[in-house]
């Protein structure tokens, strides 16, 4: 079985009742979840939250939600919760899917997973998108990461990496995508580890996976994922929505 989560949750600092906001008339988780759906890879699309509006929403659009506590301490730990209250088996493929990218291609949920099927041993991976827009490369919201010559996570970062020393070193650079397939046992482990010293720092929670010594499949996807930060971002979602 292959579940998608949406891990979803109404308090933020930068955008309260962000995953209800409109977008050309629909809630954006109601827009992430019809875009799940449409991925032939994944068996079930499940919404988490701790928050009864948003589980009403979800409901009211014929979506399928699960209470989660509040006390999580991340979405990984929302999504695993989920998985275990479905009864998900220990190798059973579960999917972080984030809920403020509501126009990502449903195709990259598939090659999120493809790694598996090659590589049964595999236990988590990820997806980036090379980078386009030069203001990307240096601005920290959007997060790069860098990765070995078999495709595995070298590090994850909100600073420009690699960073050329020599001025006129020509580099590629890669966006990370906040998507996640993981194995459904090393899910349950991963959220049994304490909080790294990186992870801290950087305010990434997949750094926690490196610092332990585990790795990451990076898919490198040709598909980007705009996600909403700010109500300001909603518009330009928006118009993105109705022109395609």
């Amino acid at each position: 079985m292959t579940l998608a989560v949406i891990p979803s949750r109404y308090g933020s600092s930068r955008f309260e009742g962000k995953p209800l906001a409109l977008i050309a008339g629909k809630p954006m988780i109601q827009r992430v979840y019809e875009q799940a759906k449409k991925s032939s890879a994944v068996t079930k699309v499940v919404v988490a939250t701790d928050d009864e509006r948003i589980f009403k929403a979800v409901t009211d659009f014929g979506g399928h939600a699960v209470m989660t506590s509040e006390t999580c301490r991340s979405g990984t730990d929302r999504v695993a919760e989920a998985a275990g209250i479905l009864g998900l088996l220990p190798d059973d493929i579960v999917v972080n899917i984030q809920g403020d990218q509501p126009v990502f291609n449903p195709l990259t949920i598939d090659e999120l997973i493809s790694p598996f099927v090659a590589d049964p041993d595999l236990l988590m991976s990820t997806l980036a998108f090379k980078i386009v827009d030069q203001r990307e490369i240096t601005d920290p919201k959007d997060v790069k990461v860098t990765f070995d010559n078999k495709g595995f996570a070298l590090y994850f970062s909100r600073a420009q990496i690699p960073f050329p020393r020599d001025p006129g070193t020509k580099a590629d650079f890669y966006k990370h995508l906040g998507f996640y397939a993981y194995k459904k046992f090393f899910l349950d482990t991963l959220i049994t580890l304490p909080t790294g010293t990186c992870e801290n720092i950087e305010k990434l929670e997949q750094l926690r996976v490196l610092e332990y010594g585990y790795r990451i499949k990076v898919v490198i996807t040709p598909y980007d994922s705009p996600e909403i930060d700010l109500p300001a971002d909603l518009k330009r979602i928006e118009t993105r929505l109705l022109k395609s």
